[in-house]
C-alpha cells in the first residue's frame, strides 16, 4: 500500500494533491489539537527515535523542548518579534546596533514601491523565522505578488509549528531593513551566539547557506568545538564544519552585546552581524532548531545541557 501511494505521489498529479491535502489536514489536527506536551513528545520522538523526558530533561535538546512549556515570559514575546525587539535592544546596548529600518506596516497593502527606498533592503515578517526578501532593485519587483506572499504570512501564527509559545501573541506585520552588503555584493555572515545564563559558550557560523551549507562552532577563543549541531537525512548530516574562518575583529565587542542582551533568559540564541567594522544586532531565538537538531557526538548533546539549570526559572506558565 505504500508502495502504490509513494508511486502516486511522484507520478500522478492528482496523487500528489490528495496525498499533500492529508498531510496538511493532519498537521493542523496535530498542531492545534493536541496539548503541546503530546505535540512536543511525538516530534521528538521521530525525530531521534527516542522518548523526550520532560521530567527530567538531561540533554540540551530535552531541555530547549521543557523551555517552550515552562520559561513563557512577556519579554520573551517582545524580543521574538523583530519589530519590538528594537527598543529592547536600544534600552538595553544602544541604538547603533539597529540596523536602520526603512518600513514597517500591519497592512500588507501598503507593500509598494514607493513606501521602500531606492537603495538594496530585505522585507520580511515579524513574527516567524522565514528569513526575508533580499531587494536589490525595487524597480523589477513583482509587488503584486510580493503583497500575495506578505498577506498569507501574515495570517499564520507561527505558535502552532513547533509550540514555541513566544509567537503565539505577537501581531503579525511586515518590516523592512535596510541590506547590509558592500562594494563587491557580499552579504555578511550572521553570528548565531548561544548563550547560558547570560555567558556565550558557543558561537554559530553558517557558511555558503545558499551554495553549500556548511557550519562551523567556536568557542570564546575562536577554537573550532569537537562537535556538529545539525540537522540529519537519512543518517548523514546537512551542515558539517566548512572551511576555517577568520576570527572577527570585533569578537570580543560581539560576545559583550550577546550576553548583554541574554541576560534576562536561562538560554538564548542572539544573532549580530561584523559588517564593515560595525556590530549590528540580527534576532534573538529562544528555542534553537526548536529542540530538533542533532548534537553530535551525543555527549556533548549532554555536556551542553549541563550548563542549563532550569531550576533557576523562577516565571513559569
Amino acid at each position: 500500500m505504500l508502495k502504490i501511494a509513494k508511486y502516486l505521489y511522484h507520478n500522478t498529479w492528482i496523487g500528489k494533491t490528495v496525498i499533500d491535502s492529508v498531510e496538511q489536514i493532519h498537521h493542523y489536527y496535530r498542531s492545534h489539537y493536541l496539548d503541546d506536551a503530546t505535540f512536543l513528545k511525538q516530534n521528538f520522538k521521530k525525530r531521534f527515535g527516542r522518548s523526550l523526558d520532560l521530567n527530567n530533561p538531561k540533554t540540551l535538546n530535552e531541555k530547549i523542548n521543557w523551555l517552550k512549556l515552562h520559561d513563557r515570559t512577556a519579554l520573551h514575546t517582545t524580543c521574538a518579534d523583530k519589530f519590538k525587539v528594537r527598543k529592547y535592544v536600544e534600552e538595553a546596548v544602544g541604538s547603533q546596533y539597529l540596523i536602520p529600518l526603512v518600513f514597517q506596516s500591519y497592512h500588507p497593502k501598503d507593500v509598494i514601491a514607493s513606501n521602500f527606498p531606492v537603495y538594496p533592503f530585505i522585507m520580511k515578517a515579524n513574527h516567524d523565522s522565514s528569513g526575508g526578501i533580499i531587494v536589490r532593485d525595487k524597480a523589477v519587483v513583482n509587488w503584486k505578488k510580493t503583497q500575495k506572499h506578505f498577506k498569507k504570512l501574515l495570517s499564520k501564527n507561527y505558535y502552532y509549528s513547533g509550540k514555541e509559545w513566544q509567537y503565539k501573541n505577537i501581531k503579525p506585520c511586515v518590516i523592512a531593513e535596510k541590506l547590509l552588503v558592500n562594494d563587491a555584493d557580499e552579504i555578511p555572515f550572521d553570528y548565531k551566539i548561544h548563550c547560558f545564563h547570560g555567558k556565550v559558550e558557543v558561537i554559530q557560523v553558517d557558511i555558503d547557506r545558499y551554495t553549500n551549507h556548511k557550519r562551523n562552532l567556536y568557542n570564546t577563543d575562536w577554537k573550532l568545538l569537537p562537535f556538529t549541531w545539525s540537522l540529519w537525512n537519512k543518517g548523514k548530516i546537512l551542515w558539517d564544519n566548512g572551511r576555517d574562518l577568520e576570527k572577527p575583529k570585533n569578537l570580543n565587542e560581539m560576545i559583550s552585546v550577546a550576553e548583554k542582551l541574554s541576560k534576562p533568559f536561562c538560554y538564548a540564541r542572539i544573532d549580530v552581524y561584523d559588517f564593515e567594522d560595525t556590530v549590528y544586532f540580527g534576532e534573538v531565538t529562544f528555542h534553537h532548531g526548536s529542540g530538533l537538531e542533532t548534537i553530535h557526538p551525543e555527549k556533548y548533546d549532554l555536556e551542553l545541557g549541563n550548563l542549563l539549570d532550569l531550576t533557576k526559572i523562577k516565571t513559569k506558565a
